[in-house]
């Protein structure tokens, strides 16, 4: 046969029948009316006829389809223009007739007779339901991966969880976590008990947050028993349940079963949230669509979405906890409400970092009336920093207890940060940390009026003086904590007038709104009260660009009231104890203090002198002072530091400072240019 000869009709017929009987392919003619003029569809339920004839009637009127608008503009656009509409997807369903929707990619071609005229369109219909579910199931997948977990909050996730699932897998969902799990504490093994409260993590509805739910999100309650939802979490396995009005167990949980008649819900898949083990909850899915109902694939999704919120769930339970531990200890140590003193008033200011930081701050008491203001930081979040910040505090309190100058204490602050870097160095790859701090350390005298500053890698207070005027002093800043080399500290002393304030603080507080310039403003007003000047300074934060522990230490100052303090130069000479017990006793009466107290003073004072004529050198100076504890002071000019021992039977002597020691509260030397001071404190 001519290869442009004409198909003979026989043959035609015979291609014809061979297409619509054998090929995988549904083919659908249409006139240029739309209507049905022969098919073969590759569904078998799309064949069965409705009461009307299928052959000779609209499309729109024998099938169901999702768009139809669009698949008529189309069909039509083909016929008009002659030009084939490829890969168009429609589902469809028998007119009126229930159960799902089937998928096909539908190609459309214009028929012609040789002639030229158009009579109709051929509608090749290729069954993609299968591939369009797995595709489907795929997407829900992804979505779940690409945005469960992007936050380490428990109910952040389960929120997250709802918001991937409806509606692609599921019209409402209900994730429940078992209550002490959200607490961060350790999820309970399988079987969970009957009497383990949940707690109603998120709820999610495709028709919007106001659809009747069986329990609030937020409540706390134990799963009733015998329910599908009890059993799968009794037995780790997922649960595929047909829900209709004679379900027996609805009876078991009437507000579940109120709700669920009220949403329309005929299918529900209930699914472990489960790792290692144990159980953190409950996911349960369920769909209101007649049309959707589901199989053993949506069973199999539901278990891998649940593997991998589980996953996401006990991550950020991990960080719950490891957060509250870090916050506990930093709670711990922080002074909750530092004491105002007579000579220093103190307020604070501390926001935390969302991941547990290691700043910390401290006041406390040092010999001659004298007060400690501590601000520091560790580099890191939550309980390595936190603990190394702890370690930090109590390294501060006892080199403070030497009475070492500012610069001194910071020196011997940053071996003990270089050897705990050390330890961690020497540790598995896997817990290696760096180690480094930054501190202010600083000392108020208020006999003096005086601040000794000294910086480790910290930003300088500042300062704010009575009439308004504010100032960052340029102060030496040595080199963080943990730095083996560099420059030597430097403390700085600077003169305070009475109520001036000091403002010390972290450097997460200038990366806020809160700049330097800032807090100068805020603190141009010295006389109002120091905790609304802490307010102030907080409320004009933006806590988007904290990065780590806000803290701002704010101390006004004042000297000690002149009847309070007392002070007599004594000769070099053996008489001069006796001056100095007469001296105790009238300034001890003077002020009141009580026979046993002031027989303890007199008696410390005697050996302090004592101790002085025979060891020091001029000039030989007397303090008493009298404010949270009575202090005794005696000032020589030997450099050589007194030691305590302990007396034999035959010494004369030796056994000033051991007294000292059983009488006193607490005692200690400090040592300055011109000699050294001994001095002990009783509790008044």
């Amino acid at each position: 046969m001519a290869q442009n000869e004409a198909i003979p009709p026989v043959e035609d017929t015979a291609v014809l029948d061979a297409l619509f009987h054998q090929s995988p392919t549904g083919l659908l003619i249409l006139d240029t009316d739309l209507r049905v003029l022969r098919l073969n569809l590759t569904r078998p339920v799309l064949h069965e006829a409705p009461p009307e004839p299928i052959v000779g009637r609209h499309v729109t009127d024998v099938y169901d389809l999702s768009a139809p608008g669009e698949v008529e503009a189309m069909l039509g656009g083909v016929l008009e223009s002659g030009t084939p509409a490829r890969g168009q997807l429609v589902g469809m369903r028998p007119k009126g007739a229930p159960g799902p929707e089937y998928l096909f990619s539908v190609s459309a071609s214009r028929l012609e007779d040789p002639q030229g005229r158009i009579w109709g369109v051929l509608a090749e219909m290729l069954d993609v339901t299968e591939r369009e579910n797995v595709r489907a199931r795929l997407r829900v997948l992804r979505s779940v991966r690409e945005h469960v977990g992007r936050t380490l909050d428990v109910v952040a996730t389960c929120e997250e969880l709802v918001q991937a699932v409806v509606p692609d897998l599921a019209d409402i969902a209900v994730v429940e976590v078992v209550d002490a799990v959200i607490r961060g504490e350790d999820p309970p093994l399988s079987p969970l008990g009957r009497e383990v409260p949940l707690r109603r993590a998120a709820f999610g509805h495709k028709g919007g947050e106001e659809q009747i739910q069986a329990h609030p999100v937020g409540d706390v309650r134990a799963l009733p028993v015998p329910t599908p939802y009890a059993q799968t979490l009794a037995d780790l396995k997922p649960r595929l349940v047909a829900l209709g009005p004679d379900t027996p167990w609805l009876a078991a949980d009437s507000p579940r079963a109120e709700a669920i008649r009220a949403s329309g819900a005929h299918s529900l898949i209930t699914v472990p949230l489960t790792l290692r083990g144990t159980i953190l909850g409950l996911l349960s899915l369920y769909r209101t669509d007649q049309a959707d109902v589901y199989d053993n694939d949506d069973v199999t999704l539901a278990l891998a979405v649940a593997a991998y919120t589980a996953l996401c769930i006990d991550n950020a339970r991990r960080y719950t906890r490891e957060h509250t531990i870090a916050l506990t200890i930093q709670r711990h140590l922080l002074p909750p409400c530092p004491a105002s003193q007579t000579t220093v008033e103190t307020a604070h200011l501390h926001v935390p970092s969302e991941v547990g930081g290691g700043g910390g701050f401290d006041t406390f008491a040092l010999s001659g009336a004298r007060t400690a203001l501590v601000v520091g930081e560790v580099a890191g979040q939550g309980i390595y920093a936190a603990t190394t910040m702890a370690q930090l505090e109590i390294a501060i309190h006892s080199l403070a207890a030497l009475d070492l100058e500012p610069d001194e204490l910071l020196a011997r602050l940053n071996d003990t940060v270089v050897c705990l870097a050390q330890e961690r160095a020497a540790l598995p790859p896997g817990d290696r940390m760096p180690l480094t701090a930054s501190c202010a350390y600083a000392v108020y005298d208020p006999l003096a009026q005086t601040c000794i500053i000294a910086l480790a890698g910290h930003p300088p207070p500042v300062i704010a003086h009575p009439d308004g005027r504010t100032e960052i002093p340029h102060l030496p800043s040595g080199p963080p904590l943990g730095s083996a080399e560099g420059p030597p500290f430097a403390a700085t002393t600077i003169s305070v007038a009475d109520g001036s304030v000091l403002a010390f603080y972290t450097a997460s507080l200038l990366h806020t709104s809160a700049s330097s310039d800032t807090l100068q403003r805020v603190l141009a007003h010295p006389d109002r009260p120091l905790q609304d000047l802490c307010d102030d300074v907080l409320y004009r934060q933006r806590t988007d660009t904290r990065h780590g522990d806000v803290i701002l230490l704010l101390a006004r100052t004042h000297p000690l009231p002149a009847d309070q303090v007392a002070a007599w130069p004594l000769d070099q000479h053996p008489k001069a104890v006796a001056t100095a017990r007469a001296h105790t006793q009238h300034q001890l009466a003077y002020w009141r203090v009580d026979e046993e107290t002031a027989y303890i003073t007199e008696t410390i004072v005697s050996e302090l002198v004592t101790n002085a004529v025979r060891y020091g050198t001029p000039p030989l100076r007397l303090r008493l002072i009298k404010d949270r504890a009575l202090t005794c002071e005696v000032h020589d000019g030997n450099p050589l530091a007194p030691r305590l021992r302990h007396a034999k039977t035959i010494d004369e002597g030796g056994r000033g400072l051991f007294i000292i020691a059983q009488l006193a509260q607490n005692w200690g030397v400090r040592y300055s240019l011109d000699g050294k001071t001994v001095w002990a404190e009783q509790t008044l």
